[in-house]
């Protein structure tokens, strides 16, 4: 699963980039259990989900502050441009859909979560 937020300043060139990095991440355990081969090697899929809150600041005061993440219509563009790089790699991606309340379950096989942020 991918919980993917789009902040003000990302470009087209940023979120194809960082498509095509998860995409050779190696983070999925070979037979010995090290994690060393990518998504495309395990044969895995993707979830990826929107969650403009991932980009809220919680620095100052009490409620958090959404002023960083992107408008959203070009958040959808984005994260719709996001998808389509992900699947132009093989990947099969499933989504639900932008902006939509929805309730999405995860389940963790390990202590493993990364942060993925690209300097531009």
């Amino acid at each position: 699963m991918i919980l993917a937020a789009v902040e003000k300043g990302d470009d087209e060139s940023l979120i194809e980039r960082c498509a095509r990095k998860l995409v050779s991440l190696r983070i999925f355990p070979d037979e010995e259990g090290r994690m060393n081969r990518s998504i495309e090697e395990s044969g895995g899929s993707i979830l990826a989900v929107s969650q403009f809150t991932l980009a809220g600041s919680i620095r100052k005061g009490r409620r958090p502050s959404f002023e960083n993440a992107e408008e959203p219509e070009r958040a959808r563009t984005l994260f719709d441009l996001f998808v389509r790089t992900l699947r132009s790699e093989g990947i099969h991606v499933e989504t639900g859909e932008f902006g939509a309340m929805m309730i999405v379950s995860l389940e963790n096989d390990g202590p493993v979560t990364f942060v993925l942020r690209l300097p531009e």
